[in-house]
């Protein structure tokens, strides 16, 4: 008779690496004995990838129950036809063979002492939510944080993320964007040297690897299983989290059944708002940005049909006057554009103007060092597409968009585009534009919500000025 003895759960390189993950078997790099004397004893879970249900499949990792989204393929592990999941293939495929696995114990515990060391100031409607997210977090509960663009909500976290360390708990923090958590690394780091911290997306080698601090793509969160006690979206409202109820699933998932959780947004959904409004959901609002400057209101301006103008090879004159002013006062601007194809066309023509302008989109290769050239200066004006709407902080810059009535940009969109301006103290105000061929709704909006935003925070004393 074999007699399977638990292997020492300190000393177990399996239950190390595995923890905090729940992932297919065959992923594992262990050999599959341990595997499976860590499952006999105990120390792992092994769950079906796939539930059948009266519909079709469930996926368990992603939570995904739509029939038009499984097919079938001929299984070399099983010999059968499989049936596997379409909607997370990209994160590996799971089958109706799949068998997914995670550690039943709980993930140890490490208390920080001191962790933050970041000296500056908040204001006083930062401290107010800083407060309001420190209480959410030690009370394990829910809270929305509303602030405008450029309100400081990164600092706002810091004491409740130090008050979350000092008790040994783990904290996420995810955003739909790798851009943005890119951006966020070097400032968390910085905030916190001394806590160990893993960064998740899908070229990081750190993928997977808990730490006490993760911030992580929000896809990647479908790695995770019950592994954080403080989870806080990033810019809960955009694309793809508002409209992909995966990754919702991927939070619920990742996150410890008894958790906070914390939604940032610098324009929630009309029905949050709503939610809001009538006291359904908690929620912090903060009007105006740390510096207490009022949010620069956008400018309409007509300019005709540019998209026949693009075709003739030819910007609308007040769009290229709009740039050459820019390049004139050396000022660094963003110019928006609602698709690919006329982004490139449009940096065809502005590099004839100026040969340092490029563009970036979504599918661009060299994206990451053409943003990281406009950070240093060396790229006066950057062409992009929505992908750039959040995230990307450069001090002194204005922004324009061609084409604001273009359905891609909604007011979310526009007012997250507005808040590219005006962001730091030294440089409070700045130029936006929407030009467009005739105004939309969301453009309406867009700068209502604006406006409204800068009324409120004068009728609460936030504004200097």
């Amino acid at each position: 008779m074999l007699i399977v003895h638990p292997p020492s759960t300190a000393a177990s390189p399996l239950v190390v690496w595995l923890n905090g993950q729940r992932l297919p078997r065959e992923q594992l790099p262990f050999p599959d004995g341990e595997v499976a004397a860590a499952i006999q004893t105990g120390l792992l879970h092994e769950q079906p990838g796939l539930i059948k249900t009266a519909r079709a499949w469930r996926c368990v990792r992603c939570g995904n129950n739509d029939p038009h989204l499984f097919a079938a393929f001929p299984c070399a592990r099983c010999g059968a036809d499989c049936a596997y999941c379409r909607k997370c293939l990209v994160m590996g495929r799971i089958s109706s063979c799949t068998h997914l696995v995670h550690v039943t114990m709980p993930l140890p515990s490490e208390p920080h002492e001191a962790p933050l060391v970041w000296d500056g100031t908040l204001s006083a409607a930062q401290a107010e939510a800083a407060q309001a997210v420190r209480q959410a977090v030690l009370d394990r509960s829910e809270l929305i944080v509303w602030a405008v663009c450029g309100a400081g909500k990164t600092e706002m976290l810091f004491p409740a993320i130090a008050a979350a360390l000092e008790e040994g708990w783990r904290v996420g923090l995810a955003t739909p964007r790798v851009d943005v958590v890119r951006e966020l690394a070097p400032r968390f780091r910085q905030a916190f040297p001394r806590v160990s911290l893993a960064v998740w997306h899908g070229g990081s080698d750190e993928r997977g690897r808990i730490a006490p601090l993760v911030l992580s793509t929000t896809h990647q969160l479908l790695r995770a299983y019950r592994a954080f006690d403080v989870m806080i979206i990033d810019e809960v409202d955009a694309f793809p989290y508002s409209v992909e109820p995966m990754l919702e699933y991927a939070v619920s998932q990742a996150r410890k059944e008894r958790s906070s959780l914390i939604y940032l947004t610098a324009t929630p959904s009309r029905a949050w708002q709503r939610d809001i409004a009538r006291g359904k959901r908690n929620a912090v609002v903060i009007p105006a940005r740390y510096h207490g400057h009022p949010l620069p209101v956008p400018v309409f301006e007509w300019c005709g049909n540019w998209r026949k103008r693009l075709e003739r090879g030819r910007l609308p004159e007040n769009v290229l006057a709009w740039v050459l002013h820019r390049l004139e006062q050396r000022k660094q601007a963003f110019l928006f554009v609602p698709h690919i194809d006329e982004l490139e066309a449009v940096t065809r023509l502005l590099q004839r103007v100026d040969p340092r302008i490029v563009g970036v989109h979504a599918e661009a290769p060299d994206r990451a060092d053409h943003v990281q050239a406009f950070r240093d200066g060396r790229v006066p004006l950057l062409v992009t597409t929505t992908i750039l709407e959040r995230g990307v902080t450069v001090p002194n810059i204005d922004v324009a968009v061609l084409g604001a009535e273009d359905r891609i940009f909604t007011e979310s969109a526009l007012v997250q585009i507005a808040g590219r301006v005006g962001r730091h103290a030294a440089f409070p105000d700045g130029d936006v534009r929407f030009f467009h061929h005739g105004k939309t709704n969301e453009m309406v909006r867009a700068r209502r919500h604006i406006v409204r935003m800068n009324e409120t925070a004068k009728k609460r004393g936030l504004l200097h000025r």
